[in-house]
């Protein structure tokens, strides 16, 4: 397919890897609309993707070394209980992972994009009319632009998904992620507690917190980043309708409290020390949504990355899975004579990968979170055998693999 006039709602690692999706397959004109007014790459939060995934996503050209990463090797269980300033090693299991960070992982797809590609900031759209032959975007404050199809990249509040014809809304999960990054020159003493290459995960009852490090701010040294896994209390509950978040500078004291109390309780002397060593400006909390939605493609609506399905992020395959989206929508538009007939097969492809990561991921959270085991009680067998059994094996986690097309 040649030519055409398509719009990428969202700007952020999926918005971008689709308008260079879509460049490659051969679209006229391509125009993202970003509601952010400002810049996204001071933006903290890690990620990690398996060396696998990574190779795939090289191969197709949307990744390379050049973009900052962190190797990590091994992935940790540890418990106060019974332990010593850095806590009681259980047990641990290989992890061929790279990790990164978001600003900077944006920063490089967003200098990848083309210049041909009209990337407008401070741009809002309220309301999605798709028809037969197109769909028609609606803009706050007035204005209306017209496209052959139009790519939702705007995460898990979506207004592309509201505008197909199942639209859904991610449901709470049930608790919260506390996340946070610390500058890799604010970490404790001794450096020997914690190995490079080592995601540790620090185990209490009702809850983790896993910790790796990460590329630092821009792509320069290397930061911590955590994120905290736990049940609020009734009282300080956040289930909405709406999903929200709440960042840096915006959560409340009463949550805080109930962070730190836990910590303070549950952890070794040695990750009490980190979370303490956080900035507050370095500090949020997510309420945890998810969602798979029927259709990754209907008509002339595409859905890539958390617009289409929403998974908790205990896989840290998010920006995985919206890479894979559009590596696959490239191949579908390249392959079709028609705009349809590339959202069929998009949506074919991506709809059962996308709710089989949702089912991982709340498999992953159940055993976790809402039905932690006796961790004080596990040792290295019982780690490798509980860890295989959630989580599909190395291979799964992450991000499944891509599919080939039949030959």
């Amino acid at each position: 397919m040649r030519g055409g006039r398509v719009a990428v709602v969202g700007g952020s690692v999926a918005g971008c890897a689709a308008a260079l999706a879509l460049t490659r397959a051969g679209a006229g004109e391509v125009v993202v609309y970003e509601r952010a007014a400002g810049a996204l790459h001071d933006r903290g939060i890690g990620l990690a993707v398996h060396k696998e995934r990574y190779a795939e996503l090289e191969a197709a050209g949307y990744t390379d070394g050049s973009m900052p990463w962190v190797r990590l090797t091994r992935r940790t269980w540890i418990t106060a209980e019974g332990g010593g300033h850095a806590g009681r090693l259980l047990g641990g299991v290989p992890f061929p992972f790279r990790s990164y960070a978001w600003g900077p992982l944006w920063s490089a797809l967003r200098g990848r994009v083309p210049a041909s590609v009209a990337y407008v900031q401070g741009a809002v759209v309220e309301r999605v009319v798709p028809a037969p032959d197109g769909v028609t975007l609606c803009f706050a404050g007035g204005g209306e632009e017209r496209f052959d199809l139009v790519v939702g990249a705007d995460g898990y509040r979506s207004v592309v998904r509201a505008a197909t014809r199942t639209p859904e809304l991610p449901g709470y999960a049930g608790y919260l992620a506390w996340r946070g990054a610390v500058p890799g020159e604010l970490l404790p003493e001794p450096r020997s507690a914690w190995p490079e290459g080592e995601a540790t995960t620090v185990t209490f009852p009702g809850g983790h917190m896993i910790a790796y490090r990460i590329p630092g701010q821009r792509g320069e040294g290397v930061s911590a980043n955590w994120v905290f896994y736990a049940t609020p209390p009734s009282t300080l509950a956040l289930a909405s309708a709406d999903p929200t978040s709440l960042p840096p500078g915006r959560v409340t004291a009463e949550l805080t409290e109930h962070h730190e109390g836990i910590v303070e309780r549950y952890f070794p002397p040695y990750w009490q020390d980190v979370v303490r060593a956080t900035p507050r400006s370095a500090a949020a909390v997510q309420p945890l949504y998810d969602l798979a939605v029927p259709h990754y493609g209907q008509g002339r609506l595409v859905l890539v990355g958390d617009a289409a399905s929403v998974a908790r992020p205990h896989m840290g395959g998010g920006a995985v899975k919206a890479l894979q989206d559009v590596v696959v929508l490239e191949r579908s538009l390249c392959a079709a004579d028609s705009w349809a007939e590339g959202v069929r097969a998009y949506d074919a492809e991506r709809s059962p990968s996308g709710r089989a990561v949702v089912d991982l991921a709340r498999r992953l959270g159940r055993a976790q979170v809402e039905a932690t085991p006796d961790w004080a009680a596990m040792d290295q067998r019982t780690v490798e055998d509980w860890w295989r059994r959630i989580s599909d094996g190395e291979r799964g986690f992450g991000g499944h693999a891509l599919e080939r097309p039949a030959p």
